[in-house]
């Protein structure tokens, strides 16, 4: 039973040893390990600290990211209206410029048709006035022996052949 119970000169010179090593510690050792312990507390807090404000400045970036995002939604769908728009009005004005080209050109041939009709009855009465002088010439040669009986009938004729 001798080991369970320790001697008197064993407890005491254990103490010794002990205190000894504790002042040696004490004096030596504790000091740098307490300022390594609070430059370590410090070291996270600051880490910690840090660690919030970036947290924090990643979500103020994500909801300027967002807003960034709508924004260039938004600008896109201005351009894509807006570019709509200027094909829709392109093609407006090109269809109406078409319309206007196409009336002008209904018009002009519609003058020249009328021009190149009235030039053609123009024509067809002058031919017809010739044959008819031509045709009352001959028969009036036969009827009328006379000149200048003739040259009158003509006149008559000339002056009730109406002209458009």
């Amino acid at each position: 039973m001798d080991l369970l119970s320790p001697d008197f000169g064993l407890i005491f010179w254990t103490v010794v040893i002990f205190l000894l090593t504790f002042l040696i510690l004490a004096k030596y050792a504790w000091k740098p390990i307490l300022k390594m312990l609070d430059a370590r507390e410090k070291s996270i807090a600051d880490s910690i600290e840090s660690a919030d404000r970036i947290k924090a400045e990643m979500s103020q970036m994500k909801s300027e990211h967002e807003q960034m995002l709508i924004e260039a939604k938004a600008e896109r769908s201005r351009i894509l209206k807006e570019a709509k728009e200027a094909k829709d009005q392109i093609i407006s004005d090109a269809k109406e410029q078409a319309k206007t080209e196409a009336r002008k050109i209904v018009d002009s041939a519609q003058e020249a048709i009328e021009h190149q009709k009235m030039a053609a009855l123009t024509d067809v009465k002058n031919q017809v006035g010739n044959l008819a002088i031509e045709v009352a010439e001959k028969i009036l040669r036969k009827e009328l022996a006379d000149k200048h009986a003739h040259q009158e009938y003509i006149r008559e004729l000339a002056s009730e052949i109406k002209l458009n």
